[in-house]
């Protein structure tokens, strides 16, 4: 699919990937949507970039429908999706301070697995309805997933749980969707330079950084965007998890 004019949201898109994919995606000439939690943040970002702000919690089935049907009546019909929006807490199933706090658990597989399947699922409906290209293509929609999706560390059981419900839906997804001709890829990233990474000291992120193969260094936001814009543009590439991580094995 052409990325030039075509209306392109992206959830989680005031920060991090998210926001680095917006701007990529703006470069090429997309009519671009950042959706994301309603804050000064988002909208100065929206400004930064020249998007049209949607304020969206991913877990809300009525936030999500309004902010589509808002997208709709203000921009058209959505051509490009790509979820972004995640959290990432540590903690360990059995601490010093006991089990693993079950809200938190709950609430990062809300957000990560259940959350991008909301929006996957409404966002396709109005793609659907796409006057096909060429190729008979409606609509692309591409996911976060993450390595730990499948070398889940100690102090990830959260994250990894939700990021392998998302590689793992991938498959499914694009065999539902592949009728209405909408394709649906997932990104699996390793260890990124990401605003989630800003709290771990310096000393951490050498050593994370020294165990990737090659380049010896931390993904850069810019190099999600890229394999973004490849996967939009590449039409035989469907229902794959590609994993982007310079090589890394986590152990």
């Amino acid at each position: 699919m052409e990325i030039n004019e075509k209306i392109s949201l992206v959830t989680g898109g005031a920060s991090g990937l998210g926001k680095a994919t917006l701007i990529s995606l703006a470069a090429k000439g997309a009519r671009t949507i950042l959706a994301d939690l309603p804050s000064e943040k988002s909208k100065m970002v929206a400004e930064e970039i020249g998007a049209f702000f949607i304020p969206m919690d991913v877990t809300s089935t009525e936030e999500v429908e309004e902010g589509l049907k808002n997208i709709k009546q203000k921009v058209g019909n959505i051509d490009i999706c790509v979820n972004c929006a995640g959290i990432a807490p540590a903690a360990m199933t059995l601490g010093k301070n006991g089990p693993h706090d079950f809200d938190v658990y709950s609430k990062t597989i809300g957000v990560n697995l259940t959350g991008m399947f909301n929006v996957v699922r409404l966002t396709s409906a109005y793609m659907a309805s796409n006057k096909p290209n060429n190729d008979g293509e409606r609509g692309v929609i591409i996911n976060t997933s993450s390595i730990a999706s499948t070398d889940g560390q100690r102090g990830q059981v959260a994250y990894a749980s939700s990021k392998a419900g998302v590689a793992g839906m991938t498959l499914p997804l694009a065999r539902d969707l592949g009728r209405f001709g909408i394709r649906v890829v997932a990104i699996c990233p390793g260890i990124f330079d990401t605003p989630m990474l800003k709290t771990v000291k310096e000393d951490v992120r050498d050593q994370l950084a020294e165990s990737v193969v090659f380049p010896k260094r931390l993904g850069q936001p810019k190099e999600f965007a890229q394999l973004v814009n490849f996967l939009i543009e590449c039409p035989y590439i469907n229902g794959e998890n590609i994993r982007l991580d310079g090589g890394l094995r986590m152990v």
